[in-house]
C-alpha cells in the first residue's frame, strides 16, 4: 500500500513520464496520471491523493480552472497543488500561486526540482 499518492496532469504523455520518473525516487509512492483538467476531476472524485503536479495549457480544462475548482471543494482544498508550465512570465507565476497553487515550476523541467517540490509539498525530508 502506497503511503503518499500522486496525480499528473499533463497533456503530453512524454511529459507526464518525465515528471513521473522523477517522482518514483521517493518511495511509497503510487503515481496516477491524467489528460487534462476534467479527466483529473474524474480521478479527484473517487480518490484521495496527497499531492498534484498540474500543466496551465491543457485542452477541454486548464490547470488554472483545475486549482480553482480543486480549491473549492472542501474535500479537496487542502490537497497540495504543484504547477508545471512553459508559462514563465511573472504575472502567470502569481495568477497561478494567487489560485491557490502551492508552487509553479517553469518548463523545461529538472527532475531534482521536480523532486525537491514533491518532497516539500508531501512533507518528506
Amino acid at each position: 500500500m502506497p503511503d503518499k499518492r500522486i496525480l499528473i496532469v499533463d497533456d503530453s504523455p512524454t511529459m507526464r513520464q518525465l515528471i513521473a520518473f522523477a517522482v518514483k525516487r521517493l518511495p511509497g509512492v503510487e503515481i496516477l496520471e491524467a489528460s487534462d483538467g476534467v479527466d483529473a476531476l474524474k480521478k479527484l472524485a473517487g480518490e484521495r491523493f496527497d499531492l498534484i503536479f498540474t500543466d496551465i495549457n491543457m485542452p477541454v480544462m486548464d490547470g488554472l480552472k483545475l486549482v480553482s475548482l480543486v480549491r473549492s471543494d472542501p474535500a479537496m482544498k487542502a490537497t497540495p497543488i504543484a504547477i508545471i508550465s512553459t508559462e514563465g512570465a511573472a504575472e502567470d507565476r502569481e495568477r497561478a500561486l494567487a489560485l491557490g497553487a502551492n508552487d509553479y515550476i517553469t518548463k523545461p523541467i529538472q527532475a531534482a526540482r521536480v523532486l525537491t517540490v514533491a518532497r516539500e509539498l508531501l512533507g518528506i525530508s
